[in-house]
This record gives structure tokens, sequence and C-alpha cells, in this order.
């Protein structure tokens, strides 16, 4: 079985590479090899081919439920959002990166497209809000992947993604003690429980930053 090619110590020579388009037949069987890597490795939610050195425009993800993409095509997208992702070709580095809110890809072994939306759900109550939310969280990590692995297929990565770090002032909102925060002080960027955060922000030099991880 190939392994993810680490960048950082390993050369990839398709990693910057727009990749070829394949058959269907031929792209179903790179997914299931890029989705047995995944479910071995158990620390990624998507893979391109050329993650693995293969020259091929397919990509797969899992964080909702299993995707394939084959020559995906972006139609449309809109809604620009900040995050802070990461890549199994980069282990142990995460940049802050330009997104989008929702987008709508065409994929060869499919007739329709397939649309992803990380817009917030109509408000609920209780548990139910609790629910809403964390729905809502898994919705956008699944659009923001699929651009990510979309990325991967045209040669692009998460450094030609990078956004420069703009500092969001503290807006005051009151939060819970152990809720997990990203603060920034215009160079690093940490998550941390607000109780020891608080310190930080109080002291002028650190702000709320509002991002969110991806493997």
């Amino acid at each position: 079985m190939r392994k993810v090619i680490n960048c950082h110590k390993e050369n990839n020579p398709v990693i910057n590479q727009k990749l070829r388009e394949v058959s269907v037949e031929d792209g179903m069987e790179i997914a299931t090899e890029l989705f047995n890597i995944l479910n071995e490795r158990k620390d990624g939610i998507g893979l391109a081919a050329n993650q693995i050195g293969i020259d091929a425009a397919v990509a797969v993800l899992n964080v909702r439920e299993p995707i394939i993409l084959i020559n995906p095509v972006i139609k449309e997208q809109w809604d620009e959002i900040d995050y802070y992702e990461g890549c199994l070709s980069y282990p142990k580095k995460r940049f802050h990166t330009k997104r989008y809110k929702n987008i709508i890809v065409k994929s060869a072994h499919l007739e329709s497209g397939m649309y992803f939306s990380g817009a917030e759900s109509s408000k609920g109550k209780g548990s139910w809000e609790d629910s809403a939310k964390q729905d809502q969280k898994q919705r956008l990590l699944e659009a923001v992947c699929v651009q990510h692995e979309i990325d991967h297929l045209m040669g692009k990565t998460i450094h030609d993604r990078e956004k420069r770090l703009l500092p969001v002032k503290n807006d005051y909102k009151r939060y819970g003690r152990n809720e997990i925060v990203g603060i920034t002080d215009g160079k690093d960027y940490k998550d941390i429980k607000y109780k020891k955060a608080k310190p930080l922000l109080d002291s002028g030099e650190w702000v709320i930053y509002v991002g969110g991880p991806i493997t």
C-alpha cells in the first residue's frame, strides 16, 4: 500500500502539478486505495491522489459521509470565510486560509452536482440547538475539505492559500471559563481555554481570532 508523502522530508514531484483527468473506472480504483490509506492512518479526513504520488484527478473525504471526487469542477462558490487548516502532506503545520462557506461541485461519476454548505441552520432550543451547532460545524468542515482536496488536484497546497493573519478585536463576548477560543498576537495562534486566555487578552497583546481547524 502506498503512503502519504511527507513533503517536509521527501520530494513529491506531483504535489504542485495539475493532475490528469482519468476514467470513472480508474478513478474508483484510486479512490478505494485512498480510502484504505485514510482508514489505516486514522488521522485525516481527506486525501488526494498526488499526496501519495499518483498523477490522477481523484480525491476522497470522509467528514459526515464518504465522498469521492473524480475530475471535479467547481461550478460555483460564495460567502468567503477565513479558516485555519492543516494538511497530511505538511504535518504539524497549519495556515490561515481563505475559503468559501458554500460550494457546488461536479464530479465525473455523478450526473448532478454536489452542494456543500456550512451555512448556519435555523435556531433551535435546548439540546436541539447544540445539535444544530455541531451539524453546522461538520457541514462547514466538509465544505472546506472539498475545497482543500480540489486544490490538491489543481497542484495547489495550503501554502498557496495562506492568508496574512488579521486579528479580530475582542468583542467582549462572555465566554465560558472552559470554552476553547482562538487567540493571536498577530504572529502566533493558539487554541486555548478562555480562563487561560483571559490574562493574555487583558494584556492587550493578544486578541480573539475566529477560525477553525482541518486536517
